[in-house]
């Protein structure tokens, strides 16, 4: 997939585009990829990093980095993407504006997008004024009761299941990993602690049941309690697998919240429970 970050950087041709921000890409986001798709000319998807809410200066927790984003559209069928540097002087152009100096100059022909697609200053363009404008505006019918909001809603409660059946996946952590404490390897359980963008959202405490690099993780997130710790780990045991992360990006999957962290009697209690963590996920399915 091309990614450009200005129009110009991209070939004028005709092109079905969806426009968003598509945080999660989720399954109403794949409504609408799919259509572009379909279109049958070059998919593309009008994207934008920072988020916009962030721009303006509101909190979001993110459900995915603008790395991760990218590659879930491209594993969509995304052809080419344009990520547009949101800032105040982009908040500010009318929808008219927005048109004709990002759609027009790539060749747009198809708009597709939900039937609340807001767009432009004050979000006041929407598919009608699209229309009147001379592009083929195709509305995908709404993914009822999915929104990234409910998705995040769901993961910091640790609902993982119900939050994967809105991703259409399951849901993700992502970060770098960083050296730790190396108090797995001692027990038996050398685990990758995982550093993750301050921007994203990080599931409820608990322990987890997922996958990394195509094998399966047991998952820890919270602080530690049995050692008394206080800051927020991410720690992930990578069951068969043997090698050095340290520096490198690693994308977590959380197929299901198996219990609540805590402290133990002792560590041969902890160690006791750990193996049954790593028994249960051995025999973990994806959520989806």
């Amino acid at each position: 997939m091309r990614v450009a970050r200005r129009p110009e950087e991209l070939e004028h041709r005709d092109r079905a585009v969806a426009i968003g921000t598509f945080d999660g890409v989720h399954l109403g986001h794949r409504r609408v990829l799919e259509a572009v798709v379909a279109a049958g000319l070059t998919a593309t998807v009008v994207t934008f990093d920072p988020h916009p809410r962030l721009a303006l200066g509101y909190g979001v927790e993110l459900l995915t980095t603008l790395e991760r984003r990218l590659e879930l559209l491209e594993g969509a069928g995304i052809e080419d993407s344009l990520v547009v540097e949101f800032d105040l002087e982009v908040a500010r152009l009318s929808p008219e504006a927005f048109v004709e100096a990002v759609l027009r100059p790539i060749g747009s022909v198809v708009i597709a997008a939900g039937s609340n697609f807001r767009f432009g200053q004050s979000r006041s363009g929407d598919l009608t004024l699209l229309g009147r404008l001379g592009f083929d505006v195709r509305t995908v019918p709404i993914a009822e009761g999915v929104s990234s909001s409910r998705i995040r809603e769901l993961l910091r409660a640790g609902e993982i299941e119900r939050a994967a059946k809105l991703l259409g996946r399951a849901p993700e952590v992502e970060g770098t990993v960083v050296a730790g404490d190396a108090r797995g390897g001692t027990l038996g359980f050398p685990t990758a602690n995982l550093r993750p963008d301050p921007m994203l959202l990080v599931p409820a405490f608990g322990i987890y049941a997922g996958a990394a690099r195509g094998t399966r993780a047991a998952i820890s997130i919270g602080t530690n309690p049995h050692y008394g710790g206080e800051e927020r780990r991410i720690e992930a045991f990578l069951l068969d697998f043997e090698g050095d992360l340290y520096g490198r990006r690693l994308v977590l999957e959380l197929w299901r919240r198996l219990r609540d962290e805590r402290a133990f009697e002792s560590e041969d209690e902890l160690v006791a429970q750990i193996a049954r963590d790593v028994e249960e996920t051995r025999a973990a399915e994806p959520p989806v």
